[in-house]
């Protein structure tokens, strides 16, 4: 991706100001990303990132010294992601794939851990998406899966509003997440955050991860 100076610089700048049209509400990004990365540990082997979008978490795991890769449906909303990380000198910690959740083009049990946040909120349903990161989790892998809370989301509608815009939710939730989890055999660990909730996803035959060095791998 070539990147021009100008562009990099007011990407950050907007980037920023965003940030801090999130703290007036209440809201600290920085803060809420690092309570799901701390619930999530330990992290290690394949990481992916399911739902990149403008890439706040993708950041947070980036800076986190992780190495992953991160999927979404739209290569322009990515675009931001990458201008983020170019910025930090983060880029390399990244390999950017155009695909979608409920589709992944990955073998099964190709990812020992997988992330999906502020996600669930955009899906119609949860099923298609949570069949998909049960298939390519590994045997002893876990999911992590955050998103809004209703107090977080009412932010994220106080955001929008200020944009002129609406903040458009489905069906599909947290709860319905955890439910089709733990019918499916997983054992389901559940967060709740001051914005966010968030469910730790492992199979109920697995041990846990095995320690050492966090950083991920592809």
């Amino acid at each position: 991706m070539v990147i021009s100076t100008s562009e990099l610089y007011e990407n950050n700048r907007r980037y920023l100001e965003r940030m801090e049209m999130y703290r007036q509400l209440g809201y600290d990004i920085d803060r809420e990303r690092s309570f799901v990365i701390e619930k999530a540990r330990p992290i290690s082997g394949k990481i992916l990132e399911a739902g990149t979008g403008k890439g706040h978490f993708t950041l947070a795991l980036a800076r986190a010294g992780y190495r992953f890769t991160s999927c979404d449906i739209s290569a322009h909303e990515q675009r931001y992601a990458r201008l983020n990380l170019a910025y930090y000198g983060l880029e390399d910690h990244v390999n950017f794939e155009v695909a979608s959740l409920e589709s992944l083009p990955y073998g099964n049990g190709s990812y020992d851990v997988i992330f999906a946040v502020n996600l669930l909120h955009h899906l119609a349903s949860v099923m298609p998406a949570a069949a998909e990161m049960m298939r390519v989790l590994s045997s002893a892998g876990k999911i992590i899966l955050a998103d809004f809370n209703d107090r977080g989301l009412a932010v994220i509608d106080k955001l929008h509003a200020r944009d002129g815009r609406i903040h458009e939710v489905s069906g599909a939730t947290i709860g319905a997440a955890e439910t089709i989890f733990q019918r499916s055999g997983f054992s389901v660990n559940v967060h709740r955050g001051m914005y966010q909730d968030v469910l730790v996803v492992t199979r109920q035959e697995a041990c846990s991860l095995q320690t050492g060095p966090e950083r991920g791998i592809n």
